[in-house]
Order: C-alpha cells, then structure tokens, then sequence
C-alpha cells in the first residue's frame, strides 16, 4: 500500500540527488514547456510537432489527449522497452511476464481478453494480429527505441484515422527518417548490474550517409543482453530468466524534389527469453516461496520447473512510403508487409494431463517418472496497404480521404510434449497404446484468415481564427475464417469456422482558442475490437458459442491546454467517460462437465477519470514534470456470456475493477543541466513513480477460495540519473528503482504442485514483479 512515509521517502532521495548539483542560475528566457514532455535540450522556441491526424500538427493544436516521448528523454532515460517509459505516459499501465510479450492498457480499457484494446503503429504502419486467435492482446509490438525519433500516445478511440483494435487509444513509434545533410555516426554501450542477479550488457550504432542531394541512407543495430535474477526449483539453474534482444533498422530515402519522396524501410528484431520472469507466491501475503514446500523466503524469487523453459518472440516489417504534394493536396500510399513469430517451450508437469502421459509412456510399476512441456507456437504474415489524400493546409477547411486494406494469416500451433523428468530428455512421441498407434501425443492447430477493407474521411471546419470542428468517420468490414484440428491419441476430425461483420466509427471534436497560449477542447469518439471464429473442441454442445462479436464503445472527452507567455509553466488536463459494451472477456464453458477457455461476449464496462501533466521551467536547465491520473473503471454487469449456461465461470461481478487499472497513477520527474566548460554540459535528474492498488485477472477460482478479488498492492519507485555531454562522447550514469521495492505487476491463480512430482498439493499463486534495484552506466560518442 502506498503512504505516506513512502511518499516522503522518494521525495526525499530526489531532493538530495537534485541538492547536489551546483547552485542554479537565472534564465534570461526559459525554454518552452510542453503537454508531454519535457525536452531539457530543446532549443527555445521549439514547439512539439505530431502526426496524430496524418498530418504535421504542433500538439496544441490537436483536439484530443496525446503524450509524447522525445528521442532526448528516451536516451537520458535508459529507457529501451514498454516497462521503461510507461511510467512517462498518463493513463498508460502494462502486464509483462517476458519481454516481447506485453499488454498494454489505457484509460483502463482492459479484461484480460485475447485480442488487444491499444493499437501499435511502426510510423504510420500497424504491427500486430486484428483478430483474436493468435493472442495478439499480449504481444503488443516492444520495439527497441534506438533512433526512434519520438513515442506519441494517443489516448481514447482512434478507430477513425487508425482502425480496428484501438479502444482505449494508439502507441506509435516514430522512427528516424535519412537525411541528405550531413553524415552523421552515433552509438552507445552500457553495462548495468542487478540486485541478486547477474550483469546486463547493451550496445547500439547509427550511421547516417547522404549519397546525394536526392537520396540518403541510415541504418542502425542494437543488442542487449538482460541479466536474470530468478533461480529455479525442481532443476538447478541461477538467473534463468535472462533474455537477449538484438536486431536493426535500414531505410532509404529517395528525394528528387520537394513535393515527392519514396521511403522504404526495413526492420528485425529478435527477443530471446529463456524462462518467464514469474515466480511462486503465497496467494494471500502474495510473497515468494519454494513451490516444492511452499515455505516463505523472504523477497528471493524462485520458480518451479523440471523442463528447461524458453520463449523466443522475432519481428520483421517492411514498408514503403510515397508522398507526393500535388498542389491542392498531398496523395500518400503506405504498403506494408510484417511477420510476427512466436515460440514459447513451458512445463506443465502441474497439468493433469501429466498423468495420462505417465500412463502412454511410464514403465509399469514405476510411478512419476514422466513429466509433460508445452509448446506453442504463433505466427503471423500481415499485408497492409493504406492510401490517402490529405489537402492544403487551409484558414478555412481541411479535409483527408483514404482507403485501407489488410490480410492477414495466423497460425496457432500447440502440442503437449512429454519428457523424462530424471533426465530432462524429450520422448519420441510416436508409440501404440491400448491398440492406438499415433505420431504425437496431444496437439492441437488453428489456421486463420483475416481480410478487412475500409473507407475514411476527416475534416477540419476553422469557424474563424478562434474555434473550429474536426469531424470524422470510418465504415471498415472484415471477413474471417479458421479451419482447426484437435489430435488426441492419434483421434480426432478438422473443424470449420467464419465469421464477417461491418462496423462504423466515427469522431466529433471541437476546439476554442481561448488565445494565443490556452485553449479547450471536447471529443466524442467511437472505437471498436473485431469478432472472429472461435476454437471448437472434440465433443462441444451444440449451444457452444462457435464466434464471439465485436465490442465498441464511445468515449466522452473534454480538455484543457494552457502555458504562461514565457513559456516558464504548461499544464494539459482532460477528462473522459467511456461507454463499453459487448466486452470481450475470456472465459469458460462446460464440455463433457469439464471447463474450457473460450472467446465470448460480456455485457457492460464503463471507464471514467481524470488525467494532468504539468510541466514547470522556472530557470534555465531545470524542469520539473508532473503527471497524474485518477480512474475510475469498472464492470457494469457480471461476466455470464452466451454459451455458458448462465454460469460465471469467468468470475467478474459487476462492480469489480477493471484488470490492471490502478485508480491512482503518478510520475514527478526533475532533471538539470548546467555548463561544465565550452562544450560540456552536466544532467543529474530523478523520477518518483506511484501507482495505487490493482485487481488482477477475473478470477473465480480465487474468489471462490478467498471470497475477494485477487489484487495487487500498490508501490512507489524512485529512478537516478546524472552525466556529461561532451562535443562528441557522452557518459552517463543511473539507478532504477533505488529503493529496491519489490511489486508485482501481474498474478495469476492457482498453480498447484501435485504429491506426485514432489510438491504438497496447495494451491499457491504466480506471479512477476518489477525489476529489482539495477545500476548503470552508459558511454555513447557521436559524429
């Protein structure tokens, strides 16, 4: 639970880091604030430019709540993944049980289901299945943020400009782009150690090369080796959730004019995870123990596993960009083609379904001998291709037309695989038992087919140099379709399914300039998730929900964006209502009297709070930035979809929070910089980071246990930073969360560990926590 006592101690660690710096100096004019971001080496005057509506906008002029994460703060930072920089973003919270495989949540607009409710954009490109069948709610693409020029986040329903999968909004990387200037050459390498785990290494490079007055090149590359800190029960093994992340970007810029430009670029990158970050916890104190005995041990993580575990997440995306500005308009086309690979090793010796592998390929009379992994295997190839039209920038009125289409292919691949526990050795699977011969023991495949068309438009209504109206609307259909096979024991028959839905979003968002440096804002938007096919299995009833609909929901927003005429204070406030219905939930369903997951349709939700960020610049070098959010997000009706008899097997009341959506989320960060010679600069700032309580997962297993909701209790973190910019190198270094707390982002319920593998049977919970304390440093030269 945060206190005060917490609080007072994080703001005292930051006031002594701040104190030792040396003694500020008046400013002549200080640098201006922004809603988002606080660009301690922006030059004066510099004002934040986004793309949210397709079109170059500087941000106080964009009628909707957005965030943005400079490449500047990013670097300062060290921050490289979501669980570094979501902190910086109101309204932004995560669950991550490994890198590479992480939901992202805002406004709350969350219910653990398998489709995803942010949309995440490379440029102007979407990475990431649409449909629901192959767990694209948890791999939200964790691209590095080497060379990234800038993160915006985009809060509310965008399904008018960005389409499908954006309910609660968009995070979008906004990469750099080759220029025909100059030659430039940067890169950077650091080393960080973490409390009761072992060393990180990490490195990245970037070469910029005109190759004329029309055409340049960049490229960049980066690898990064995350020390574990996780031992293992059952097998010996220190540190086994280490990870390594390595890839690059390529892009080349073709430029014969000013009015026309082609970019292609091309991306990799591969994250390799050897086992979870997901420890054994008690379900109730939600403290670490040994699975095997479930005794206490204090903050030492430890997870049970007799099969060595791993899971390996690679992307790639290619895309070419034309723009062409034809006078009265600029005509824009954007093709895309991206992969998205999974492969996820885990033991599942705790199932079940380990008995019944005992008993195929157990020696008679010897018991507990066998034990059973799982594989899963995702995969995904998604063909995009956007076309629009985008006017002159105009006094009067601006508008944009487009047309986008997507096809996409999925496969879900699954298969038990059974194993000597002595030895840790795969079985060949292949064997005769009661009269069977079969190839594979348990497996199971879904192939799926997603194809979408749509149609959009904007515009912008300026009724005088002081108020004006955009407007906006989107009719998007997509098709699907998915033929399934479950093979048990060498039985079982292929299955069909399909589905096809059309669904209108539309936008409304008027603006007033109250002047040159305040304004407000409001916003009515609706945003929408696909439906899809479900998987069927062997022997389900005829009342088995074979698809689930999609869900919508509209979202009510009014803002405020205000600084001084110095630009010495900014602060940007909205406020939001958010409508949900038809929530996607993931649930269960009797077939043969036994539970199966299945994708289905809730009722109501409804979200509702306040964001702020004030950003204060009282002297030259020094800025202080404050975000706060307060929300309110809950089910309005229990959790009872179709299909499901009238049973909540799923275990959400009405009234329960929403999963993951703490009602109070705060970030205070400070940073300074002064002059230490002719061409060096010092920094030394810090972030305090609370976050309030959070329900876990429905869970009805653990309330049927515990009679409460499974939560998480909230926490603060305190993050150092300090270095010397020099004309061409750079040295840095850093703490992250100084105070060593230990907090748990995501829990799940139950995990048992049965008598016959050497546990006692008692249902504890899992679960994965931040980072425990971890120091720096960082050397980067440039050219």
């Amino acid at each position: 639970m945060i206190n005060a006592r917490m609080i007072l101690s994080a703001g005292t660690a930051m006031t002594l880091a701040l104190m030792a710096a040396p003694a500020f100096a008046k400013a002549e004019a200080p640098a201006p604030a922004t809603a988002a971001d606080p660009q301690p080496d922006a030059p004066l005057g510099e004002e934040v430019v986004v793309t949210a509506q397709h079109r170059e906008q500087t941000l106080a002029d964009v009628p909707q709540s957005i965030s943005v994460v400079s490449s500047a703060t990013l670097e300062r930072q060290a921050a490289i993944n979501f669980q570094d920089y979501a902190q910086l973003v109101p309204s932004l919270t995560l669950t991550q049980e490994n890198p590479g495989e992480t939901r992202l949540v805002l406004r709350g607009i969350n219910t653990g289901s398998v489709g995803s409710t942010v949309a995440v954009y490379v440029d102007d490109v979407p990475f990431g299945s649409s449909g629901s069948l192959s767990n694209g709610g948890i791999l939200a693409g964790d691209f590095d943020t080497f060379d990234v020029q800038r993160i915006e986040v985009l809060r509310g329903p965008q399904g008018t400009l960005y389409g499908s999968n954006s309910l609660g909004g968009v995070l979008k990387f906004v990469t750099g782009t080759p220029s025909t200037q100059k030659l430039e050459m940067r890169g950077q390498a650091g080393v960080e150690t973490t409390q009761g785990g072992e060393a990180s290494y990490t490195g990245n490079a970037l070469v910029n090369v005109p190759l004329g007055d029309t055409l340049a090149f960049r490229a960049s590359g980066f690898y990064h080796k995350i020390g574990g800190y996780i031992n293992t029960v059952g097998r010996s093994a220190s540190n086994v959730n280490q990870a390594e992340s390595y890839g690059g970007r390529a892009s080349l810029l073709f430029k014969p004019t000013n009015e026309f430009s082609i970019r292609l670029t091309g991306l990799i990158q591969n994250i390799n995870v050897d086992s979870p970050s997901n420890f054994e916890v008690d379900p109730i104190t939600l403290k670490p123990v040994n699975a095997l005995t479930t005794v206490a041990q204090g903050t030492r993580r430890t997870r049970l596993e007799l099969y060595p575990e791993l899971n390996t997440v690679h992307y790639q995306l290619y895309n070419g960009t034309l723009n062409y500005n034809l006078g009265f308009a600029t005509l824009t086309s954007v093709t895309s083609y991206a992969t998205q690979k999974q492969r996820q090793i885990s033991d599942i010796s705790t199932n079940s379904a380990r008995g019944t592998a005992q008993a195929v390929y157990g020696v008679a009379g010897v018991p507990n001998t066998i034990g059973l992994a799982y594989q899963n295997d995702i995969s995904l190839n998604k063909f995009t291709q956007e076309v629009r039209l985008a006017s002159a920038d105009s006094d009067s009125f601006e508008w944009l037309v487009g047309g986008y289409y997507t096809h996409e292919k999925t496969r879900l691949y699954q298969e038990y695989l059974p194993f000597t526990i002595a030895t840790r050795a795969l079985i060949p699977p292949a064997t005769t038992f009661s009269g069977l011969t079969f190839s594979k023991f348990v497996y199971a495949q879904i192939d799926a087919s997603y194809e979408e068309y749509a149609a959009f438009g904007s515009g912008t209504l300026h009724l005088g140099p002081q108020f004006d109206i955009t407007a906006g609307g989107r009719y998007s259909h997509n098709n699907q379709s998915s033929t399934q096979a479950v093979i048990q024991l060498g039985g079982g028959t292929p299955t069909f399914g399909g589905s096809s839905e059309g669904v209108f979003t539309w936008s409304v968002a008027p603006r007033f300039e109250i002047n040159k440096h305040n304004s407000i804002y409001g916003r009515v938007a609706k945003g929408y998730r696909p439906g899809g096919p479900n998987f069927v299995p062997p022997g389900a009833p005829a009342t088995y929900p074979t698809q689930f609909n999609s869900d919508t929901l509209v979202s009510y927003e009014a803002g405020y964006r205000g600084e001084t005429a110095n630009h010495a204070f900014s602060i940007d406030v909205s406020a939001f209502y958010i409508d949900w219905k038809n929530i996607l939930i993931t649930t269960s369903t009797l077939v043969n009297g036994t539970p199966v997951g299945v994708n289905g349709n809730g009722q109501r939700a409804r979200s509702y709070g306040v964001e702020a960020t004030a950003t204060l610049r009282p002297i030259r070098g020094l800025t202080v930035v404050g975000n706060v959010t307060w929300t309110k997000a809950k089910l309005l009706d229990d959790t009872v979809p179709a299909g499901t008899g009238g049973l909540n097997l799923t275990g959400g009341l009405a009234g329960d929070q929403l999963p993951y959506s703490p009602v109070w989320n705060a970030n205070v960060s400070a940073d300074y910089e002064w002059s230490v010679g002719p061409n060096a600069r010092a920094y030394i700032g810090g972030n305090i980071h609370l976050i309030a309580d959070q329900a876990a997962g429905f869970n009805a297993a653990y309330r049927a246990a515990f009679a409460r909701r499974l939560t998480l209790d909230g926490y603060q973190t305190v993050d150092l930073r300090a270095g010397v910019n020099f004309d061409r190198f750079s040295i840095g270094i850093y703490a992250k969360n100084l105070t060593n707390e230990y907090a748990l982002t995501n829990v799940s319920y139950p995990f048992t560990v049965p008598v016959a593998i050497g546990g006692t049977n008692t249902p504890l919970a899992r679960a994965s926590s931040i980072r425990p304390r971890t120091l720096g440093a960082t050397l980067g030269f440039h050219f």
